[in-house]
């Protein structure tokens, strides 16, 4: 399975395995032995692969062993990877270890402590100190606990950790787990995860900033799990040459969630040596600073700074108004921290360097900032200016200091624990007079579950927005310092980008009267500039008022007639007529090259410059096209450069999950399927004709079905009495139903046929269905027999079926979306005042008079239908 199937697999699992434990405790156990195993596995790899010992060699490497060779051996380990475990207490000896328990794991979290390179202790040092001390939640007692225990050993132990595809598939689980765990821990997950799409947006800004760096030093201090440090550092390395040029500084304050930062950082392969961490307070004490004895000035400055910090937390100001970090700007106030962090992260960047933070909306315009000018705009005098409360005077400093780059408002609801809305906010020590790029992207985002998260178009259209500090209506736009000083510094984002809907307007004479406005067909323009002849073609103009009505009798039937439309969408074919080719080309010619991120982006890139000249075609819809079935092409090609193209000939055992009798979650077997053909595409292509006869079939067991209804509707009541079972919500009672069927049986004429058509129609239907099962293995077995004999060439056009056409085909029909779009938007425009205020004027005074002329037709008192009648009429 592929690293996505298998990272769900043992979430399922430890779902399972979970209990009464807490998420947010629960991850400790199993990501900390996911940890301990990767730390057994390289030990492994190193004696096996670097030292070239063989496995029975290993099982001799004991602590307190007399040779001199092997103590040799032991101190070369822990000089090259920076720790030593004995063979006893590797991950893979506990599985066939009969009399492994608790005391087991923890007297080798204990000796792992022990025999640890000093010189790797700022990486090791108290690690598993979690995990040891959590080992009694995991049970009641120690049999309980050991049972818990080895359940999940046994869970993890499928998890490659041999470094065989660069530590990716076990990065990947784990930041799959911990985005789990984060799901399920509720305000407590913000204290150790930012979500990916987040994540994200903020790696792209620094990676298209520091792409011509060679080497590059970043630094979280509010590192949580980590999962944000790495992903910019993934970003960052796709522009650097070579492997370990990346260094990462990580501070956190909770020793829970600092193992963590440690532990994500080690397993994504980062050399020790590149790792530097440290469990404080980042806003107590600075940090990083250099070591001591060094010339260079003590506070350490990096490349770039990103963090999530937690958001208006309380912090202690008290003696720090000459702190380097704060002198220059302001004391944030104590009851909100954020500007406090923001503070001490610009302090630590280089002068090239680039600052990404998450804050809630409250810092762009909390405090009142100091008035810089009077009522009618001018400037004042300083003497007159007002001094402005804690965190308008450090807004206004940023801003007049100009390291404020860009702010980017992010949707409701994005983040794990909490509602409110965030922002990005990009700070940079030394920038041109561009101005303020201000972006609202609150409104990209799908709802997964019950939260919202950017897709990865949206993330893309930030990330171009930034790069090109582009100008977007209801979107982005690039500010001025003087607009924001004559705004007194408030920042709140709608003062700049309105991206609020357009009010629904309504034209009182159309109201009136009928007609389209002519300004609302405007408001259609772009469609109008794209099709100069379409708009004649469906409205036709009142004369002398700017008033128009719809003459085409089928508006959507037009649109496709135009010959401006049709030109349309054969250029847009004519731009992606070798698409599919090319995609081909790419991703199954090339299968056993292909590169995700760099692949992504070149076929991006060429998404691009196809929709480049075409109007009304939303390139980032179709980059979303492409990112919907991305993950599930590179979960294939992962497999297949892991095992070779005879992957694609392989079936295996298919699993479902299922409750047992106690409501635990359980995989049962559940048929075959292709490891990477799937049987049903497999079964389309190449057996068509056995897919059809089974339809017919199963078409025809349903249709007897309604056979059998329609004589059961046709039961007089005697029948109904006889042959419907009341205690069964009148379902047809089989027995008696085939007794009277018989010949023998003492039934009414009338009765017994319907009774013997009904017995007839069972018959058919149980040879039909026997007929179907039979027919349906027959097919299993031709399918997993044509699956395993398939050549290459019939690879390759399975593969493309399954990872191109859909591709293809959804980008192909994007300029019928456009059309459908118009013809709705026209169709809208012709509904909204098709009925006038006057039309039902009329009607209600027609309606008024026909009521009126049937009451005065009743008899009875005169007077009295009289004054009804006139009362009727108004």
């Amino acid at each position: 399975m592929n690293k996505q199937q298998l990272a769900n697999r043992i979430w399922a699992s430890a779902n399972n395995m979970r209990n009464k434990i807490d998420a947010n405790e629960y991850k400790d156990y199993i990501l900390g032995l996911i940890f301990y195993k990767f730390l057994s596995d390289t030990e492994v790899k190193y004696f096996i692969e670097d030292c070239e010992w063989e496995e029975d060699e290993l099982v001799e490497l004991v602590e307190n062993y007399e040779d001199m060779n092997m103590k040799n051996a032991i101190a070369e380990c822990q000089e090259h990877i920076g720790f030593f475990i004995e063979y006893k207490y590797l991950f893979n000896t506990w599985l066939t270890d009969t009399e492994f328990s608790v005391a087991t794991l923890s007297e080798a979290l204990s000796n792992f402590e022990r025999l640890m390179s000093e010189n790797f202790a700022s990486v090791y040092a108290g690690i598993f100190k979690t995990l040891r001390e959590g080992l009694s939640k995991l049970g009641d007692n120690p049999s309980a606990q050991t049972k818990a225990l080895k359940g999940l050993i046994k869970l993890i132990k499928d998890i490659p950790t041999d470094g065989s595809q660069d530590y990716d598939v076990l990065g990947y689980i784990y930041e799959f787990l911990i985005s789990n765990f984060a799901a399920h821990a509720g305000k407590k997950a913000g204290e150790f995860y930012t979500p990916h799409e987040v994540a994200m947006v903020m790696s792209e800004i620094v990676a298209e900033h520091h792409k011509e760096k060679e080497s590059l030093e970043i630094y979280d201090p509010t590192s949580g799990s980590g999962s944000l440090l790495i992903t910019i550092g993934k970003a960052v390395s796709k522009h650097i040459r070579g492997k370990n040029k990346v260094k990462y500084y990580a501070q956190e304050l909770k020793e829970n969630t600092y193992n963590l930062t440690r532990m994500n950082l080690v397993m994504r392969g980062i050399i020790p040596q590149n790792i530097v961490t440290r469990c404080a307070d980042t806003l107590e004490e600075d940090w990083p600073i250099h070591e001591e004895g060094s010339d260079i000035d003590k506070p350490l400055a990096v490349d770039a700074v990103v963090s999530n910090p937690p958001y208006s937390q309380h912090w202690d100001p008290t003696n720090k108004e000459m702190d380097a970090r704060f002198a220059q700007y302001g004391l944030a106030p104590k009851t909100k921290a954020d500007y406090a962090f923001l503070l001490h992260e610009l302090h630590h960047l280089k002068s090239d360097g680039i600052l990404t933070i998450v804050l809630p909306h409250g810092v762009l315009f909390r405090g009142k900032a100091p008035k810089r000018f009077d009522k009618d705009g001018n400037l004042l005098p300083i003497e007159e200016r007002e001094e402005g409360q804690a965190e308008g005077q450090i807004r206004a400093n940023l801003i007049e200091k100009n390291n404020i780059d860009a702010i980017i408002g992010l949707p409701a609801n994005i983040f794990f624990g909490t509602g409110i809305p965030t922002l990005i906010m990009v700070l940079k020590k030394n920038r041109g007079d561009e101005g303020v790029l201000i972006i609202d992207a609150s409104k990209g985002f799908i709802k997964d579950g019950k939260q919202n998260k950017l897709r990865a178009s949206d993330v893309k259209k930030i990330a171009d927005t930034y790069r090109e500090r582009k100008n977007i209506p209801g979107y982005s736009r690039v500010v001025s310092r003087d607009e924001i000083r004559r705004n007194e510094y408030n920042l709140n984002i709608p003062r700049y980008v309105d991206s609020s809907e357009a009010a629904v307007k309504y034209d009182i004479y159309s109201t009136m009267f009928g007609g389209i406005p002519n300004t609302e067909i405007s408001d259609l323009g772009t469609y109008w500039t794209a099709f100069p002849t379409l708009q004649q073609d469906i409205f036709a103009a009142e004369a002398d008022k700017p008033y128009s009505s719809v003459k085409a009798e089928n508006v959507l039937d037009t649109i496709l007639a135009n010959a401006d439309v049709k030109a349309f969408k054969a250029n847009f074919a004519a731009a992606f007529a070798d698409f599919q080719t090319m995609l081909h080309q790419r991703l199954v010619n090339h299968v056993e090259d292909v590169k995700e991120l760099e692949e992504n982006d070149n076929i991006s890139a060429d998404i691009f410059r196809r929709i480049a000249p075409l109007p009304l075609v939303d390139k980032y819809a179709a980059y979303q096209i492409l990112t919907d079935h991305w993950q599930g092409i590179m979960g294939d090609i992962e497999i297949i450069q892991t095992e070779g193209m005879g992957a694609c000939n392989v079936v295996e055992p298919k699993y479902k999950m299922v409750k047992d009798k106690n409501g635990v979650e359980q995989e049962v077997p559940d048929g075959e399927k292709g490891r990477i053909m799937p049987f049903d595409l497999v079964q389309h292509v190449y057996f068509q004709t056995e897919l059809n006869d089974l339809t017919a079939i199963s078409e025809r067991i349903e249709a007897i079905n309604g056979e059998v209804d329609a004589i059961k509707d046709d039961f007089n009541d005697d029948e109904q009495e006889t042959y419907l079972d009341a205690e069964k919500d009148g379902a047809l009672d089989k027995n008696k139903i085939k007794a009277d069927a018989k010949p023998k049986a003492d039934v009414e004429p009338d009765t017994k046929d319907k009774l013997k058509a009904i017995v007839a129609l069972w018959d058919e239907q149980s040879k039909a269905k026997k007929t179907l099962s039979k027919k349906t293995l027959e097919l299993l077995a031709k399918t997993k027999e044509k699956i395993e004999t398939l050549d290459m060439h019939e690879i390759s056009a399975l593969l493309d079926k399954k990872w191109i056409e859909p591709v293809t085909t959804a980008i192909s029909a994007m300029p019928d979306a456009v059309i459908a779009t118009l013809a709705d938007a026209v169709q809208s425009l012709a509904e909204k005042y098709s009925v006038t205020y006057h039309d039902i004027e009329r009607d209600l005074a027609s309606s008024k008079q026909t009521l009126a002329d049937l009451v005065s037709q009743l008899t009875g008192d005169e007077f009295a239908i009289k004054g009804l009648t006139e009362l009727i009429k108004g």
